[in-house]
Formats: C-alpha cells, sequence, structure tokens
C-alpha cells in the first residue's frame, strides 16, 4: 500500500467512525402515531412537536438521556413495546385493565372523554342524529372500542377505521363519514379555528393518559418519578395551559400526584 493509498484509507476510516458516533441510537427510543394533535404532530418546518413531545423531552432531560421519536400506527405500539423495539409510547394512550395485564403505564397525566365531531352543515347535534350514519374512529382507540360497544344502542351504522386524525377529517370534510368519535382535546384544537367543523357531544369515559411500557420494565417506575417532580413543580399544568388555551383543574391528574396504576 502506497502513501497516498494509506492516507485515503485513514480519511476513509475516520468520516466512518464519525459517521458511526453521529448514527448512535438515541438513549430513549418512543414510539408515537405522528399526526395525533395536539399530542405529537409536525409542525410547518417538519419538526415533531406536541404536549407529549415537550413532556417526554423534559422527562429524558430529567433523566440526562436522549430521545428518538419513531412514528408508529396506533395499534403497533403495543406489540412494540412488549418486543423491546421502542421503550416507551405516547400517543394519548388510555391507562385499562385489561392493557394493564401486558404491559405498565406511569401515573396519568392527562383526564379525557371522547367527543362527536362533525361538519356544521350536516345538521347532526348529537349521537341520537347518528342513527345509521357512518362513523369514524382512530383503529384501536378507545373511541372504537366505545363505538363498537354502543352500536346497537345509538343505532350506528358502519364504523370506519383510521389511522389518526388528519385521514378521519379528510373523510369527514368530504361527507365519506357522518361523525368521528375521538379524544376530546383533539377535536377541541382541531377545530377551534375551523367553522365549518364543530364539537357537538361529549362522551363520558373516564380516561385518563400515560406513557406505556413494556410489562414492569424498571423505566416505568424511573419515569413516573420525573412526573411527580413535574407535577410538583407545575411542569405539566404549564404544558395544558400552552396547549389547550386553559387552566388545568386542580382536581385532574394533569396537577395531582398519584401512584403508578398496578391493575388487579
Amino acid at each position: 500500500m502506497t502513501r497516498s493509498t494509506t492516507f485515503k484509507a485513514t480519511i476513509f476510516a475516520g468520516l466512518l467512525a464519525a459517521f458511526a458516533t453521529s448514527a448512535q441510537a438515541a438513549d430513549l427510543t418512543v414510539g408515537a402515531n405522528i399526526g395525533n394533535v395536539p399530542w405529537e404532530f409536525e409542525d410547518a418546518s417538519g419538526k415533531v412537536t406536541g404536549f407529549e413531545v415537550d413532556l417526554v423531552n423534559e422527562i429524558a432531560n430529567r433523566l440526562g438521556k436522549t430521545v428518538e421519536f419513531v412514528n408508529t400506527p396506533f395499534n403497533g405500539l403495543f406489540p412494540a413495546v412488549q418486543s423491546g423495539r421502542i421503550n416507551m409510547a405516547i400517543s394519548s394512550i388510555t391507562i385499562t385493565e385489561k392493557r394493564l395485564e401486558s404491559v405498565s403505564f406511569a401515573q396519568p397525566y392527562y383526564d379525557s372523554d371522547q367527543s362527536l365531531t362533525v361538519t356544521a352543515a350536516s345538521g347532526i347535534m348529537g349521537l341520537k342524529d347518528m342513527g345509521e350514519k357512518v362513523v369514524g374512529v382512530d383503529t384501536g382507540s378507545t373511541g372504537d372500542m366505545w363505538a363498537d360497544a354502543n352500536k346497537g344502542e345509538y343505532k350506528l351504522g358502519e364504523i370506519r377505521r383510521f389511522e389518526g386524525l388528519q385521514p378521519a377529517m379528510l373523510d369527514l370534510v368530504a361527507g365519506r363519514v357522518d361523525g368521528y368519535i375521538s379524544d376530546i382535546p383533539a377535536l377541541l384544537y382541531y377545530v377551534k379555528d375551523k367553522p365549518e367543523l364543530k364539537v357537538v357531544e361529549r362522551i363520558p369515559t373516564g380516561e385518563k393518559y400515560s406513557i406505556m411500557f413494556n410489562k414492569d420494565d424498571p423505566l416505568a417506575t424511573e419515569v413516573n418519578a420525573v412526573i411527580t417532580t413535574l407535577k410538583q413543580e407545575g411542569f405539566i399544568a404549564q404544558l395544558h395551559e400552552t396547549w389547550f388555551g386553559a387552566k388545568a383543574e386542580d382536581t385532574t391528574s394533569t396537577v395531582t400526584v398519584l401512584d403508578m396504576p398496578k391493575g388487579k
């Protein structure tokens, strides 16, 4: 090997080492259904932002770790944490007894209900007007489960499933679905500057959102402790004001420190 060749090989090896360093995986991989406004979505510049994104970034900062957000369909978040492909998952995930059988959650940080959104021109005033109508839901979500369980009571027509709010709203505006059932905070945020759309009914479900982990992952306990600190400091309450334009009530899980959910 000539001196020139040796020099070139050294430069190439250095570039590979630099690339390997820059391409190292983040400390925490976080699955998120990007497009779930206002929890995790891309802003005009393409940056991933949102209530839960801000929360996770602050948690990682307190733990001294770096974060990578992995765009994952909602239904894919569950096998992803269970297989270890991601360390934790967000996307306004509701804590349920059934889910606690196979995954773990940190303490909740948001209390939510479902809601029905329609076009203003539709004349639909609530669930009582959805008989034989096409209703949109997010695949595998609480809204999906609620619609399926209450289809007979409200005489709902076809239940059409979507991967996130944006495609569902496109079909709603186009008239391909008559109503969309999903998380009320996301829908209130989405329609606040869109007079052609309106949230017509709150659907009480007692939902509480949190970060999801593989079953009994020690990371869940670490994150839970940070969430306690962030509640005590008022950080999460401030996030609520930033993203929803309203003060979080003192009785909600956004403010109140709670135990980690254990299930039965």
